[in-house]
């Protein structure tokens, strides 16, 4: 059931479990808990999303069908994107210590981020799970690749995921739906590397390359997975999670609903629900379980754990460690993109295939031979995809080379007409990019916290960050330059721009814009020095159970999500296990 208008302050039903958030933890808990019989609430802070209603299509839309031509005026990644939030809120602020940097992202809506998300789907390998041991730096996981194999193996035949198995002991095989054929610029990616020893496979992402059940279909080719599929075809918790769990009348599901605080019972220490502010009509409502779930994102988790302050937690609740908020991490990014001649002139035809990359680069390198300690992996990006706004922005810096024009003559900067017309023909699909995704070094003083003197527009206190990226990550994103230019050359091209150098990091992202913040409510054996066990439930409550990013020890040079998945799949099946014990 979905009730988008609760009007009683404090429920009468008390629910077997109430889970906050409606994301990739969140969905998969509700998916397998109702699914298992379970009394399921789902508080989600945004609205009701379902990619297949009318209202909210913006798939296939042509960029004219926009007042602004698609531009991210109103949505951070243009106005089709299916992101409703981004990393500024009105209304919804956060801070930053002492002049660092940190930018937060939330997609407020059911399915989260999921919406819009790339759907890159990298299991985390052997290593991922035990750098301390490797290196000496950071933590180990309590848990190891083999605890999460099978849960993997479940969630890419329940969700889809496209790839081949190539072996490699880091990066594991899968359960993989055949991959689309790689396209002329990944074609041509795929040559050069070669040439220069960096090895390239079939991308492994969420989308279905052939039907695998009769309420989804099958991906069509639109190269539009950011606007959310109308068919289902590409993995959204909305489509994919939520709604099935909706479907099996064990799972309420309360829209609007901005969680405030986690409520506990003043004798026991035991959660007993959560109390959330109505975005609506600012009203203050409560939800009753027996068991709370937080998957509200590694920050928002973070906030309501530190925001949950009792008699008996005065730290903070889950907090007797002092942990909570801290160890938080982003993937570091970094990005280049170049020009290819021999792509000039193209004959026109439909290349679209899925929304991103059909081919990958995993990290191939020995890091003891280098100058920083973790790796990354690289996304490529090309090709004759729908020119929206802002396409052809520089184009004086092209039609002024003369080896870039047609008689060799170099032309007058700018222009318009048909001289305009003929240089956009000519170097459309022609360009490529590149983007690496890396693993940054986990450190105890990359935190967030309450921040004393600012509350949101519900009166709830914000989150206060600090964060700094180490020489570690900034000697990565160097070698990720250096790899860039070399890969690009070896393709014939001309690389765009100049190359960013130390003046800025060597074109290192700024914490927090990759979106793929981990860390705060992290896992381990020992409560002195970790929020949760090795089964995400809390040392210091055990009737609580954290299923987003947050009890990660560490991020890998893979995007988090299909670990967030697993490891909220394993979660939710130990609080099976526990309730039928009778020991929650």
């Amino acid at each position: 059931m979905i009730n988008d208008s609760v009007n009683i302050k404090a429920q009468t039903e008390v629910f077997d479990v109430v889970i906050v958030g409606s994301g990739a933890g969140g969905g998969m808990a509700a998916y397998t808990l109702s699914k298992a019989g379970v009394k399921v609430c789902v508080l989600e802070a945004g609205q009701n999303f379902d990619p297949a209603d009318p209202k909210n299509i913006t798939q296939l839309k042509w960029p004219y069908e926009s007042p602004r031509r698609g531009a991210s005026t109103t949505r951070p990644f243009g106005d089709f994107d299916a992101a409703y939030g981004g990393w500024d809120i009105e209304g919804q602020p956060y801070t930053r210590k002492n002049g660092t940097s940190f930018d937060w992202f939330r997609s407020q809506m059911v399915g989260g981020r999921t919406n819009h998300w790339g759907r890159i789907s990298l299991r985390f390998g052997p290593d991922d799970f035990k750098r301390k041991s490797i290196d000496g730096l950071g933590d180990d996981w309590p848990i190891g690749y083999e605890d999460m194999k099978p849960y993997y193996d479940r969630v890419e035949k329940l969700i889809g995921v496209f790839g081949t198995n190539e072996g490699l002991r880091n990066d594991p095989d899968g359960q993989f739906l055949p991959p689309p054929k790689p396209r002329l610029h990944e074609l041509m990616i795929m040559k050069a590397n070669k040439k220069i020893g960096i090895p390239t496979y079939p991308s492994r992402m969420a989308m279905l390359t052939k039907k695998i059940n009769d309420e989804r279909g099958k991906c069509f080719y639109c190269g539009q997975c950011g606007r959310a599929c109308m068919a289902y075809a590409d993995f959204s918790a909305s489509s994919v999670l939520i709604k099935p769990a909706v479907a099996t009348g064990n799972t309420t599901l309360i829209t609007h609903a901005m969680a405030r605080e986690v409520i506990t019972d003043p004798i026991t220490g035991l959660a007993t629900g959560v109390s959330y502010v109505n975005t609506l009509n600012l009203q203050e409502y409560t939800v009753k379980g027996k068991v709370v779930v937080l998957a509200a994102s590694a920050g928002e988790t973070a906030r309501l754990l530190l925001n949950s302050k009792s008699s008996r937690f005065s730290n903070g609740l889950a907090n007797s460690s002092g942990v909570v908020g801290k160890y938080l991490n982003d993937s570091t990014g970094a990005s280049r993109s170049g020009i290819i001649p021999a792509l000039f002139d193209r004959k026109r035809y439909n290349e679209d295939g899925v929304g991103g990359m059909h081919i990958y680069t995993p990290w191939w390198l020995d890091n003891k031979k280098l100058d920083f300690p973790r790796g990354y992996h690289i996304e490529y990006g090309g090709g004759m995809g729908m020119p929206g706004y802002g396409y052809g922005w520089g184009i004086e810096s092209m039609n002024g080379k003369p080896e870039f024009t047609k008689d060799g003559k170099a032309k007058a900067a700018g222009g318009y007409g048909s001289s305009l017309k003929e240089d956009y023909a000519r170097y459309y699909g022609a360009y490529i990019g590149m983007a690496g995704r890396g693993e940054p070094v986990v450190r105890e003083d990359n935190y967030c916290e309450i921040d004393p003197n600012t509350v949101d527009k519900y009166g709830i206190p914000v989150l206060r960050f600090h964060y700094k990226w180490s020489d570690y990550e900034i000697k990565q994103a160097k070698h990720m330059q250096d790899t860039f230019e070399e890969i690009i050359h070896a393709m014939g091209g001309i690389p765009m721009g100049k190359k960013p150098g130390p003046e800025n990091n060597y074109g290192l992202a700024e914490p927090g814009k990759i979106i793929h913040e981990v860390g705060t409510a992290r896992m381990g054996n020992d409560p002195k020095t970790s929020v949760l066990n090795s089964n995400c439930q809390a040392h210091d409550v055990k009737n609580l159970f954290v299923a987003d990013a947050a009890p990660f020890v560490s991020q890998g040079d893979k995007n988090a999500t299909l670990t967030i998945l697993a490891l909220s799949l394993r979660t939710s099946e130990y609080i099976l296990d526990q309730r039928k014990k009778g020991n929650i």
